[in-house]
């Protein structure tokens, strides 16, 4: 079950259960869109690998009790800022390499 976790790791930005904004690799490392386009250039800085769009929990109970209010988000804040230069200085040979070959 997805943490759904609450901030971005590097800019600590805001992102709640339902945000479109919010981007994870396989290991629920969490980031904002922005992060992840400007700064990390989509490889994670803790596993070098992908970034995609997190999944949003249902709010509503539609099946099963699989929703929100059973499974609620994250509280637990991860702050871990990336320092963008050296990210950059190891991460631009990886950047060439699609998410899935890596």
């Amino acid at each position: 079950m997805l943490e759904l976790r609450p901030i971005c790791e590097h800019c600590q930005a805001s992102l709640p259960a339902d945000s479109t904004e919010a981007m994870i690799c396989s290991f629920e490392c969490t980031f904002c869109r922005t992060c992840v386009e400007t700064v990390l250039r989509n490889v994670c800085p803790n596993c070098a690998g992908g970034l995609c769009p997190r999944p949003v929990r249902p709010a509503r109970n539609w099946k099963g009790d699989n929703f929100l209010g059973k499974f609620p988000a994250g509280t637990t804040l991860k702050h871990r800022p990336v320092d963008a230069e050296a990210h950059w200085q190891w991460s631009q040979p990886i950047q060439a390499i699609p998410p899935e070959r890596r």
